[in-house]
């Protein structure tokens, strides 16, 4: 090793984007180290994996270990509102459904370098650690407990980390970093080019139920197991309900800020008003057992002015977060390693880490990303247009693709293309039909942009 550097790639945090970047580089070749701020197992808000994840953990050779934790299996998602007008008043090829309900199987459609059809509800604490452990056993060097409190980019081409652990302080110097800090947004603040999302500003409020009985929220008993999200009959308000074990559910309410900050910052009326405007939800909530405190996750969106520079790179959560409706952070996380790896491991090899080498990385990231902004938008703007699309036939199996987080190697998908102009269209005319059902959530095309 050069005497000039004392790793080839330093690592900000080793949550899901941290952890698969190391372990991607430690296959390669190249001297890693992540340096985490908390001690793992670390509690989390519990997630649902898209089947996107899945190439990601073969590719890095983890997806037996996933199996054996015993994660319950994905197969699908639905989405349940109080909304039970017929979609063929959307005059979609759809008449005998009803916007109340909607569902797809990841099984409908089959996606590149995915061998099963279902992904999985984690519990993000075990996740992460199973993760970053492998990291560790491909030759990744990992501190927990030890903050970035810094990076000096004075010389480029050795940014010096500097470190605290305690009461103690020490520097490492790189020949690259990676913020894999995820909200926390290490570099972002510090160069300050973080920008808040100006249209998402979104507040969760989660917690966790034992026992809560899945079967009466679903239309289909093979759906019980399904991640729900629930519409409420709020202003841009909706639930999620994922199965984090046989018996244990994530619960969360997810609105925008003055909505919370309404409640006056009070999370237990704000969380049981939301679920009681659904009476068969908070039925099922009340006869479950709460067994964590609420906790609120601010500020929910945001974008980064650049994601690459020289000798530094953002991934994951660290270089964006969109509203995670469609549970796309682990997606978005193990997807940007996947895509930031290839770029390094090539500047690697040419000894070139300006920001050049990482175009590629860039591009196809914001492409991707876009995306599913674009069709989180979509979702706010006009929900029932949403549900319209997944059971008309022509576009079900776009919107399908999209949910599995297959987005970041193709354009934009038809369906996509056809909200936007079916959106267009209803908002331009204020005698149309689904006018006064326009969400207050319009996005512009600089929103998306980092």
């Amino acid at each position: 090793m050069s005497v000039d550097f004392n790793y080839d790639v330093g690592i900000i945090g080793g949550g899901p984007a941290g952890a698969t970047l190391a372990a991607y580089l430690a296959k390669a070749g190249l001297s890693v180290v992540i340096f985490e701020s908390s001690r793992f197992p670390r509690e989390h808000v519990g997630e649902s994996l898209v089947p996107a994840v899945i190439p990601v953990m073969h590719d890095i050779g983890i997806i037996g270990e996933i199996e054996a934790a015993g994660f319950p299996r994905k197969y699908g998602a639905a989405w349940t509102s109080t909304d039970t007008r017929p979609t063929s008043m959307l005059e979609f090829d759809a008449d005998s459904h009803t916007l109340g309900y909607a569902e797809i199987a990841y099984e409908e459609r089959e996606q590149a370098g995915v061998d099963r059809v279902y992904a999985w509800h984690v519990d993000r604490g075990r996740f992460d650690q199973i993760l970053l452990d492998h990291a560790r056993e491909l030759g990744a060097t990992a501190f927990e407990g030890t903050r970035v409190n810094r990076v000096d980019f004075t010389d480029p081409t050795r940014p010096v980390m500097h470190l605290r652990s305690g009461e103690d302080r020490s520097t490492v110097t790189v020949r690259m970093v990676a913020d894999a800090s995820g909200r926390q947004t290490m570099l972002g603040s510090q160069l300050r080019v973080k920008v808040p999302d100006p249209v998402f500003n979104q507040y969760a409020v989660h917690t966790w139920f034992d026992g809560l009985d899945r079967q009466s929220l679903a239309t289909r008993p093979g759906d019980a197991d399904f991640i729900f999200v629930h519409y409420l009959p709020l202003e841009d308000t909706w639930v999620w309900q994922i199965p984090i074990t046989e018996t244990i559910t994530s619960i969360g309410v997810v609105s925008q800020k003055q909505r919370f900050r309404a409640a006056k910052d009070d999370l237990d009326r704000f969380f049981w008003e939301s679920v009681g405007s659904r009476p068969e939800l908070l039925k099922a909530l009340q006869d479950a057992q709460q067994v964590r405190p609420l906790k609120a996750e601010g500020d929910y969106s945001y974008a980064m002015r650049q994601i690459t520079g020289d000798g530094l790179v953002l991934i994951g959560d660290a270089a964006r977060f969109v509203d995670p409706i469609f549970s796309s952070g682990v997606s978005v996380a193990m997807n940007s390693a996947r895509l930031a790896a290839k770029d390094i491991i090539a500047a690697h090899a040419a000894g070139d880490f300006r920001k050049e080498s990482f175009e590629n990385y860039a591009g196809t990231l914001r492409r991707g990303t876009r995306i599913w902004y674009d069709f989180i938008s979509m979702y706010y703007r006009l929900n029932v247009l949403f549900t319209a699309f997944i059971h008309d036939p022509a576009y079900r199996i776009d919107v399908i693709r999209m949910l599995q987080g297959d987005v970041y190697d193709a354009e934009e998908p038809e369906a996509l293309k056809a909200m936007k102009e079916y959106v267009a269209a209803v908002e331009a005319d204020p005698t149309h039909l689904w006018h006064r059902h326009l969400g207050n959530l319009k996005a512009t095309s600089a929103a998306a942009l980092f």
